[in-house]
């Protein structure tokens, strides 16, 4: 009977656990997706190359991946907390603070260039972080794996749509 409590008890802060950790991904992503409150309108009036999604898609895309986002992190803290997992973690937050700010720096302040830059950095840090969390967790790490093409393709999207538009994205 004692082993049952314990292990109940642990599961209900496992289950907490991850509510916590999708909360806090999401709520961050809140802060770039309130620099996107224009973006559809700004995303129509720019040029944009052939292969460009349409605006639509970004929203269910980021959204999955968000969530993917926070159950990997949920299973490296499960697996080794957050003294355990330091480092990964930290590289983690990183990398989630740095998405945030590119919304900002793409479509608020509509600087391309440094987007650009910005969108590489968030490259490495999610490269990096899928390589610590492979260390510690394998599924951890290949749910970070599509968020990685995304960026990738949204780099290329980035990159292509400022050269497009010098005139608008400085």
């Amino acid at each position: 009977m004692h082993d049952y409590k314990n292990i109940k008890r642990s599961n209900g802060h496992l289950i907490l656990g991850l509510i916590a950790w999708l909360l806090l991904v999401f709520a961050i992503s809140a802060i770039g997706a309130f620099a996107s409150i224009s973006a559809s309108d700004f995303y129509q009036e720019i040029t944009r190359p052939s292969w460009a999604p349409p605006g639509w898609l970004f929203g269910p895309v980021w959204s999955t991946l968000y969530a993917m986002m926070g159950v990997s992190a949920w299973l490296v803290w499960r697996d080794r907390g957050f003294s355990g997992a330091s480092d990964a973690l930290v590289v983690f937050f990183s990398q989630l603070a740095i998405n945030a700010l590119w919304s900002w720096l793409f479509f608020v302040w509509r600087l391309g260039g440094i987007a650009f830059a910005e969108i590489l950095l968030l490259w490495l840090l999610i490269a990096t972080t899928i390589f610590l969390f492979w260390r510690i967790n394998k599924i951890a790490a290949a749910l970070l794996i599509p968020y990685l093409a995304w960026v990738s393709f949204a780099a290329a999207l980035n990159f292509s749509v400022w050269q497009l538009n010098p005139q608008m994205l400085s």
